[in-house]
This record gives structure tokens, C-alpha cells and sequence, in this order.
């Protein structure tokens, strides 16, 4: 409730300022911009999946600004105190509309169509058609979004299995979760990549299903060997604490103590250029639409 009342006072009181001393309704130029938002991650060796996706763009979209906003205020605190300043979705938008930017393609790098995602729309809502400032913006969709999104992350997972896994061994992946609908987009994504391979399980930190879930589907199998990947962006505290590390309660501490030997890969998602590329190809779409 905090963070709408913050962007009710942006609208309000500090925007309409900047719509007056924009040009008080006259005709302006064109000016498209990108704003990519991710949740954030304070670990440094996680940047390099943000700095993949901001190469792509960039390549791709050579002639078009590209901002950067973080959605968690918890980890935007913790890298202020750094020395490190990341924008939230709202202020990114009001800095936009000052510098003048008419059209804003914001993309979301979010896994799924969660709280998160949410919180993004209306934020971006409330900052569209006011007089003189941004007066279009679309929005792409997260990593997971359609039948066709199942799909192609179904194959890039597959393309992505470490090369020297062995027929019997499995293959783990952690996806953060939610109680948010939207969870149910995991286990939909396990069932269409067990048709292609039943050696591959995803569960989940705050969802369903959960680890107790995937070890009892590993015993069902008699499988003891497991490789441990992050489903989600960037390899950061989930990928590193619970998943990997040496705490009794990190999956891979849960899964040694049953028997089960464990082989970590810590890359987020967004360090494969094939997942990188539906990321990519939901900004293509979201510009098409300021043709």
C-alpha cells in the first residue's frame, strides 16, 4: 500500500510540474525510450545476467535509451547503502517524462505474471496520457506469459541440460514461487518439459511445489544424482543460499543428507542467450506497437 501511495504523490504533485514546464500542451517530437525492469539482485556476481540483457537491447535496439528499475525496494536500500542507486519503476518514469520521452516500451524481466508484474502494471498505468508527458507505453510480457512462452523456454531449458549429465542423473531447478495464480505457471512448465524428458523437476522457495515435493518425486525414481540450477534470472541470494549452500535447510544440504549427490550450475537465466532471446522477442513486440 506504501509504494501506491508514493506513486499517487509522483501523479499529483510532483508530475503535473513537469507536465506544465514541458510546453503547455504543444506538439512535441517523438521520443522513444526502454525502461527495463527486473526485482534486482544485491550480489555482484549476479550483474552479469543484467549486463547480458542490457548488451541485447542495446544491440538490438541501437538508437533507443535504455533505463533500468529495480521492483524490490529491499534490495534497491541495500545497494544505496553501497553507493549504488537504482530507480524504482516510478521514479524511472518521472525521469523519463522530464527528459522528454513520448513512447515507452517498459519490459519486464520477471519469470512470471506475479505481484511483482502486477505492481509494474499499474505503476506504468498511472503514468500514461498525462498532458505533456509520456504519452504512450507498453508493456512486455515476463519470461512466462504464453502457450508459446512454455514452449520455447521448454526447449531452452532442454538446450541448456550440462553436457555431462548422465543417463539416470536429473535435473533440478529452483524457481522462486508465489502465492500469487500465477504459480501454477511452474508447474505447468515441469509437466511440458517432463514429456520431453521426465529427468527434469521444478520446485520452488515461496510456491508450490516445493522441495519436499521434488525429493519425494527423486525417491519415486530411485534417482541419486541431481544438477542444482536457478529458475530465475540471476544466480543471486536464493541461487546461492538456498539452493546451494551449507545451511541444513539449501536443497542441496536436504538432498545430500537423503543420499542424493548434488552438482551445482549457478547461472540465472538471463546468462543463456536462448532465454535471453524470448525476453528480447517480447520487447520486439511490445515496440511494434508504436508503429
Amino acid at each position: 500500500m506504501k509504494k501506491y501511495f508514493v506513486v499517487f504523490c509522483l501523479i499529483f504533485f510532483f508530475l503535473p510540474s513537469m507536465a506544465i514546464a514541458a510546453g503547455h500542451g504543444q506538439p512535441r517530437s517523438v521520443k522513444q525510450g526502454i525502461l527495463l525492469v527486473a526485482f534486482g539482485s544485491s550480489f555482484p556476481q549476479a550483474q552479469v545476467s543484467f549486463e547480458n540483457i542490457d548488451a541485447r537491447v542495446k544491440k538490438q535496439f541501437p538508437d533507443i535509451p535504455v533505463h533500468w528499475a529495480y521492483t524490490s525496494h529491499v534490495i534497491r536500500k541495500k545497494l544505496a547503502s553501497q553507493g549504488k542507486h537504482l530507480d524504482s519503476v516510478a521514479t524511472a518514469l518521472a525521469k523519463m517524462m522530464d527528459q522528454g520521452f513520448t513512447r515507452v516500451a517498459v519490459q519486464s524481466l520477471h519469470t512470471i505474471r506475479g505481484e511483482e508484474f502486477d505492481d509494474l502494471v499499474h505503476t506504468a498505468n498511472a503514468f500514461e496520457g498525462m498532458p505533456d508527458g509520456i504519452e504512450k507505453i507498453v508493456i512486455g510480457s515476463p519470461l512466462l506469459s504464453s502457450p508459446q512462452d512454455m514452449e520455447a523456454v521448454t526447449r531452452a531449458i532442454i538446450q541448456n541440460i550440462p553436457a555431462k549429465r548422465k543417463k539416470g542423473e536429473a535435473l533440478v531447478l529452483m524457481g522462486h514461487g508465489t502465492p500469487h495464480p500465477s504459480n501454477a505457471f511452474y508447474t505447468a512448465l515441469m509437466f511440458s518439459l517432463q514429456r520431453k524428458d521426465p529427468g527434469i523437476f521444478i520446485g520452488t522457495v515461496e510456491g508450490a511445489p516445493g522441495i519436499e515435493d521434488i525429493t519425494a518425486m527423486l525417491r519415486e525414481k530411485n534417482i541419486k544424482k541431481v544438477y542444482l540450477m536457478p529458475f530465475m534470472s540471476v544466480a543471486g541470494d536464493h541461487a546461492r543460499n538456498d539452493l546451494a549452500g551449507e545451511d541444513p535447510d539449501s536443497w542441496k544440504s536436504i538432498l545430500e543428507h537423503q543420499g542424493v549427490h548434488c552438482e551445482v550450475v549457478l547461472k540465472g537465466t538471463a546468462e543463456y542467450d536462448n532465454m535471453i532471446d524470448i525476453w528480447v522477442n517480447h520487447l520486439k513486440d511490445a515496440m511494434a506497437q508504436f508503429k
